[in-house]
């Protein structure tokens, strides 16, 4: 059985940690960073925000991630002096809201196989401000729980 200090963290945690919503996105789905496929159309319709992942999967050696210029990614150039990202399962953080290029920098793939992505990620989300009064509808329901939390660990450390 935990102990009762649990519950108690568990309480003040349900009402003191706020919610972070980020998408990871793993690029391809379940055909992940290959060749012949076609990455405009996947990400077509999708909105990239900041504070999101990109998830490039492959078989480790086969491919590999470089982050271009548009210049670049016309060209399917790989960048001198930058280093690949090549451990089959790259996470890429997207930090800033701008137009972002990647391909892949072995052989031809980029070329002839496609295998290359452009996004454009957004400005986190910000919530409208709520109106007064639903505003105060939702700042009584974290308080709740977060009472029946602690009311909770109460009661199973004096072991009712």
């Amino acid at each position: 059985m935990p102990s009762p200090q649990y519950f108690f963290i568990l309480a003040i945690a349900a009402i003191l940690v706020p919610s972070v919503s980020a998408t990871e996105f793993v690029v391809g789905d379940d055909k992940g960073w290959n060749i012949n496929f076609d990455y405009q159309a996947w990400a077509q319709g999708k909105e990239f925000h900041v504070g999101d992942t990109l998830v490039f999967k492959y078989k480790e050696g086969a491919h590999n991630v470089f982050k271009v210029n548009g210049t670049d990614f016309q060209q399917c150039a790989a960048p001198a002096g930058i280093e690949a990202l090549i451990s089959g399962n790259d996470v890429i953080s997207l930090s800033t809201p701008e137009r972002k290029w990647y391909i892949c920098g072995v052989a031809k793939h980029c070329e002839v196989g496609n295998q290359k992505l452009v996004i454009t990620v957004l400005p986190q989300i910000v919530s409208p401000a709520p109106s007064p009064v639903s505003a105060a509808k939702r700042s009584i329901t974290p308080i709740c729980y977060g009472w029946m939390m602690t009311i909770f660990g109460i009661l199973v450390m004096v072991g009712v």
